[in-house]
């Protein structure tokens, strides 16, 4: 009987606190999520999986390194010295630096090892690395996502 009784309590406490937990994320009023996600060298763009609407405040942080000239690895930041030419995703921006799009057909930006912006559009946050030919590449960089909507995205 003992038993069956602290058995009955254990549940009723788990019951009680994954209420709790729910009730705490439904009422929060704020979309700030913080999440970690792997960009490869080799894939073109990836999805953050991050809605992003107008208006919100979005910060990256990237750290790591990747390969996409011979030999040589990189930080998100790309090359220090190598500019990329025209064909490349964002041409005058460093070869091989983080880059970013909000959305399937968005407007580029660059992002590098930190990037702090409002968004002006909807959509999907797209990350992926400034370089045309992505077969020969390797590596990844982890790119820190915070998404914070501002009064002017609050209903």
């Amino acid at each position: 009987m003992r038993r069956v009784l602290l058995l009955v309590g254990a549940v009723l406490l788990l019951a009680l606190l994954q209420g709790t937990v729910r009730r705490e994320l439904a009422v929060s009023q704020f979309h700030s999520e913080l999440i970690e996600k792997r960009i490869y060298a080799y894939r073109d763009w990836q999805s953050t999986g991050m809605q992003v609407n107008q208006g919100d405040l979005v910060e990256i942080a990237a750290r790591g390194e990747w390969l996409y000239t011979p030999d040589e690895y990189h930080g998100p930041d790309g090359h220090a010295v190598f500019v990329a030419p025209g064909f490349y995703p964002m041409a005058g921006a460093a070869g091989g630096a983080l880059l970013g799009r909000i959305g399937e057909a968005g407007r580029l930006f660059g992002v590098g090892e930190r990037a702090t912006f409002q968004a002006r559009e909807h959509g999907i946050l797209y990350l992926r690395i400034n370089d045309d030919v992505l077969s020969d590449n390797d590596g990844w960089v982890a790119a820190h996502i915070d998404v914070t909507e501002t009064a002017d995205t609050l209903p």
